[in-house]
C-alpha cells in the first residue's frame, strides 16, 4: 500500500517542479499547465489502449462485491468508529491539500521567498511524501499501522513548528519537506488499517465513506484557508495545519479506542 501511493506522490511532485521549472525558464504559467496537459493526453492514451487488459480482472472483481453484504450509509455511520474514521480522513486530506495547494504562496508571500524557489519547495513536500512512503514500504516489516501512522502525525507536528517559529525562510522551506515525510505513512496505514478495524466483511463499505471524506475535506479545507488568508493573515498557515492536525490525532485515537471496544 505504502509503495502503490509512492507511485502517486512521484507524479504529484512533477506538477508543481514542471511549474516552477517554465517560470524560471521565462515562460508563463500557462506553459507550465500546457506541459502537464500534454503528459495527460499519453495517460490517457495509454490508459484507454490498455483497457482490454482490465476486462477479465473487472469481471471477476464484479462477482465478488455481488457476493458481499450492501450497507446503508445510516448503517456505517452505526458501526463504532466509523465517524471518527471519516473525520480523520477528512483531517488527513485537509491537512495535505492545504500544504499541498497553499505551500508556495506562504513562502512567497511571507517569507519572501522568490516564487520559482517557492514553487520549487512546494514539490518538495510532495517528494517528501514519495520518498517517505517509498521506506514506510520497508518500515511496515517492523512496525504496524497504528505504529506508523502516529510517526507520521509527529513528524507533521514537527515540521508545522519548523513552519511556525519565525527563525528563517530556510527552516520553514524545510518543515515543508518534514510535513511531507509525516504525511507519507498516515494515509496508506489508515487505508490498510481499515479491515483490521471494522473487519473485512464491512471493509468495503466504511472504505467507501473513508474516501468520500476525505474528498469533501480536499474540497473545503483549502478554500476555507484561501478565505482566512486573505480577511486575516497568510502567517496562519502552519497554525491552521497544526490544528487540523490535533483535530486528525484525537478522532484516530478515538477509532482504535472506539474499535477496540467492540471486537
Amino acid at each position: 500500500m505504502s509503495w502503490l501511493h509512492c507511485m502517486w506522490g512521484i507524479g504529484a511532485s512533477l506538477g508543481p517542479s514542471i511549474m516552477g521549472y517554465a517560470i524560471a525558464k521565462g515562460q508563463t504559467w500557462n506553459t507550465g499547465y500546457r506541459w502537464i496537459g500534454y503528459i495527460q493526453l499519453v495517460l490517457t492514451a495509454v490508459l484507454l489502449l490498455s483497457l482490454p487488459l482490465w476486462h477479465e480482472k473487472a469481471e471477476d472483481a464484479g462477482k465478488t462485491e455481488m457476493a458481499e453484504k450492501a450497507f446503508s450509509l445510516r448503517e456505517i455511520l452505526r458501526i463504532p468508529g466509523a465517524e471518527a474514521v471519516m473525520i480523520t480522513f477528512f483531517c488527513y486530506c485537509a491537512l495535505e491539500q492545504t500544504a499541498g495547494l497553499w505551500a508556495s504562496s506562504y513562502l512567497a508571500l511571507h517569507w519572501n521567498v522568490p516564487a520559482e524557489t517557492a514553487a520549487s519547495f512546494a514539490g518538495m513536500f510532495y517528494i517528501g511524501i514519495t520518498i517517505g512512503r517509498a521506506v514506510s514500504g520497508f518500515l511496515t516489516f517492523r512496525l504496524n499501522d497504528t505504529a506508523l501512522i502516529r510517526l507520521g502525525q509527529v513528524m507533521i507536528a514537527i515540521g508545522g513548528l519548523m513552519l511556525a517559529v519565525p527563525v528563517s525562510s530556510k527552516l520553514a522551506c524545510m518543515g515543508l519537506i518534514v510535513i511531507g515525510l509525516g504525511c507519507a505513512p498516515v494515509y496508506p496505514s489508515l487505508l490498510h488499517s481499515t479491515p483490521a478495524h471494522f473487519g473485512t466483511e464491512r471493509s468495503q463499505a466504511v472504505v467507501g465513506v473513508q474516501m468520500a471524506s476525505a474528498y469533501i475535506g480536499s474540497c473545503l479545507m483549502p478554500p476555507l484557508f484561501g478565505f482566512l488568508a486573505r480577511h486575516v493573515a497568510i502567517a496562519l498557515f502552519p497554525f491552521y495545519l497544526l490544528a487540523v492536525l490535533l483535530l486528525m490525532v484525537f478522532m484516530h485515537e478515538r477509532v482504535i479506542f472506539q474499535t477496540s471496544e467492540s471486537r
